[in-house]
């Protein structure tokens, strides 16, 4: 008897631990671990289900009691990764959010760093293992990650959805989910202890790409004071919602095409029969790409006039990015990623590539960019890094010069012992283990590496500076000198990287601002 009551006590005295926080939809209860709170699976919009799915994301209901936030929420639903990640319970229920801090008080006012997951807006969520806030949390930050809407659920657009909108736009849910997770952090990250007047949004791949959207968004206006883009900018193509650019179709002819093939553009109303449709058979029939050149329709952020009112990069260069400081950067070996996509086989087909792709430049494009040695594979990989990362990186840094606040150009170059046993080298995505210190055993070298670069990104969320606090000296980016920070197995400040390719793709840029021929469009991807 004694025992059962000893037992009974200690699990009301757990209980009793738990951490609870008063948000806007009501009380939330977490977990502590060495210091720090975690809270999972916090609903920051109402589940985007039934007659909600493809609207903008809604309120939360309020709830009563103490609601339980230890586990993370599904994921939106999504194809298996190419990265072969495992995945997690999928739900069109799905826009959840979470938190790591180790405030103790509202009154804290920590920097607060919302992480925006990658995947191609096609896969990913924001409680994949390597985005694990704990070390954030230790070094004194306010850590969130979020969900989005993907693929289908997140960006598809139809003229009878348009009808519906006020504003007469679809498809841009998904960065509508990511603007409505920035209200909630207005509204709520004080409760945690953070500082909602110190928010650095921040992304890899396409959540860099996500975030340059931000960057240039009216919406997002005040919601963020900072930026990083790692690995993903602004500029190539994109679609938009009604007009024909760059030989993409409007993003609601592709909508058109889906109601189609699920027999649904025949029905009296083919919206209800779109939305009685399940999650399963959208998926199948939106056949949703991945990677760079993965099959399938590219889903991700439209132009639609509103939200994103015009092309991105075009914005950028017209200087009509929010005047925030903004760090952006590459890694030494994007390219080897996607390999397994590589859509040409030998020399003579990767020449044919860059010259359809180089148009008038195609002799300087294969000069800077050779295939001479045979080696496709690593040609291919080469020409994708410094074409989709390195230069749009470079074209970021280049358009905040028109801008009061500074940017700060980074290169990774650090190949771990694990990763050069796969032989990928510094691939996409190999920096965001260093950034969160969430790596596997990592050797001292790498350890060390990983602090000094999360110490670089705190410094920046917390300033808008990375310089300072015994941290390498990181010069702001300025077109006359053409300076990075490399993270490799020194840290050290490098200047014209791949300057001349980079050149090249400027004047690529320029050219494709006109109208686009068939011989000098771009790739998918």
């Amino acid at each position: 008897m004694k025992t059962t009551l000893a037992i009974i006590s200690m699990l009301a005295a757990t209980a009793s631990a738990a951490p609870l926080v008063t948000i806007s939809g009501g009380r939330i209860a977490g977990e502590e671990h060495s210091g720090v709170r975690s809270f999972k699976g916090i609903p920051f919009a109402a589940p985007p289900v039934g007659d909600l799915r493809w609207k903008p994301p809604q309120p939360v209901k309020p709830w009563d009691g103490v609601r339980d936030c230890e586990k993370f929420g599904a994921i939106c639903p999504q194809p298996k990764s190419m990265l072969g990640q495992k995945q997690e319970q999928a739900g069109e229920d799905c826009l959840f959010l979470n938190v790591w801090t180790a405030a103790t008080n509202a009154e804290a006012k920590l920097p607060v760093m919302v992480w925006i997951h990658g995947g191609g807006c096609t896969t990913g969520a924001g409680s994949q293992p390597s985005y694990d806030g704990t070390t954030f949390a230790q070094a004194g930050v306010v850590l969130v990650t979020i969900n989005y809407r993907l693929g289908p659920f997140g960006y598809l657009a139809h003229p009878l959805l348009s009808k519906e909108s006020p504003h007469n736009v679809s498809g841009n849910y998904g960065h509508l989910d990511q603007l409505a997770a920035l209200q909630w952090v207005q509204k709520n990250i004080a409760a945690f202890g953070g500082d909602p007047r110190c928010v650095t949004i921040f992304g890899e791949s396409a959540g860099a790409m996500s975030v340059c959207r931000l960057m240039i968004s009216p919406h997002a206006a005040g919601l963020f004071h900072r930026a990083i883009a790692e690995s993903g900018g602004a500029f190539g193509r994109n679609r938009h919602l009604r007009e024909r650019q760059l030989l993409l179709a409007p993003m609601e002819a592709e909508g058109e095409k889906l109601a189609q093939a699920l027999g649904c553009d025949a029905a009296a109303n083919p919206l209800a029969a779109l939305r009685a449709k399940s999650a399963e058979d959208i998926l199948a029939a939106a056949n949703p790409a991945q990677g760079l050149y993965g099959k399938g329709l590219k889903y991700g952020p439209i132009v639609d006039g509103w939200t994103i009112p015009a092309d991105p990069g075009l914005l950028f260069e017209q200087g009509r990015q929010h005047d925030v400081p903004f760090m952006m950067g590459s890694n030494a070996d994007e390219g080897t990623l996607f390999l397994r996509q590589i859509p040409v086989q030998n020399a003579n087909a990767y020449k044919l590539m860059v010259r359809a792709l180089a148009g008038r430049h195609a002799e300087e494009a294969l000069r800077l960019l050779p295939c001479d040695d045979g080696d496709v594979k690593a040609a291919f990989a080469r020409f994708s890094t410094v074409t989709a990362f390195v230069a749009p990186a470079r074209m970021l840094a280049r358009a905040m010069e028109q801008k009061k606040s500074p940017a700060f150009l980074y290169h990774f170059t650090r190949v771990s012992p694990n990763a050069r046993l796969l032989g990928l080298g510094a691939t996409h995505g190999a920096e965001i283990a260093y950034v969160f210190g969430t790596q596997r055993a990592p050797a001292a070298k790498d350890r060390e590496l990983g602090n000094t670069m999360r110490g670089c990104w705190i410094q920046f969320a917390k300033t808008g500076n990375p310089n300072g606090a015994n941290l390498p000296t990181w010069p702001a980016y300025k077109a006359a000198t053409d300076e990075h920070l490399e993270f490799g197995d020194e840290i050290r400040t490098g200047h014209g990287l791949y300057k001349e390719a980079c050149d090249l793709l400027d004047k690529l840029k320029n050219d494709r601002a006109k109208p686009a021929t068939p011989a000098e469009a771009p790739p998918t991807g």
